[in-house]
């Protein structure tokens, strides 16, 4: 009976959680910020992962509360820590831009939560992690043109742009200027300015 009024207890505490969660979302909807923000919160601190990350959310963007970085990177490290694919995204983020600490060991711990994002599908976590193989300061040219096609086939068109400079360039493949028109020309089709530019070069 003990184990059943604990598991009782414990759906009813997520119950409440996705219930206030969906609030918050309609709320934000309808433009009641402050509303929102209370009904993430209220849902966040029972241990509610999506409703941590929209709590991040709304301190990055001051959002219902007063803009604060420190508490966003907070909320967006709990939802990561629960495998929430787009705070393990925003959190990389929070950690290589504004983290504390020794900065070899928050890029260390930042490449590892992007790295499980992007196998999640995220696309934003897949191009940023292109882009920084590519520019690192030891380039890594093949994985960083592994993590910009993931990017590109899931319709980033800035990705598709760096595809094709690998491909101009020879970085991490084989030099191809068919392929990297072909890229190009995706690319400004859905509308990169960059891509473009260089297909009038």
């Amino acid at each position: 009976l003990e184990e059943a009024a604990f598991q009782l207890q414990q759906i009813f505490r997520v119950d409440i959680s996705i219930a206030l969660n969906i609030l918050g979302i309609e709320s934000m909807r309808a433009g009641h910020c402050r509303v929102a923000f209370t009904c993430f919160k209220l849902a966040a601190d029972r241990g509610y992962s999506k409703a941590q990350f929209n709590v991040g959310l709304c301190y990055e963007h001051g959002r219902g509360t007063e803009k604060d970085l420190e508490k966003a990177g907070f909320y967006y490290c709990h939802a990561a820590s629960s495998c929430h694919p787009m705070a393990q995204y925003r959190y990389a983020r929070y950690l290589l831009q504004h983290g504390p600490g020794n900065q070899w060991h928050r890029q260390q711990k930042a490449v590892t939560l992007l790295e499980q994002a992007a196998m999640a599908g995220i696309t934003e976590a897949q191009a940023y992690l292109g882009v920084f193989y590519m520019r690192g300061l030891q380039p890594q040219e093949k994985r960083g043109l592994k993590y910009l096609l993931l990017a590109a086939k899931s319709g980033d068109a800035q990705s598709r742009y760096h595809v094709g400079v690998c491909y101009e360039q020879g970085l991490g493949v084989q030099r191809n200027l068919a392929e990297a028109l072909r890229h190009y020309r995706q690319s400004a089709a859905a509308g990169n300015r960059q891509a473009r530019k260089r297909l009038r070069a």
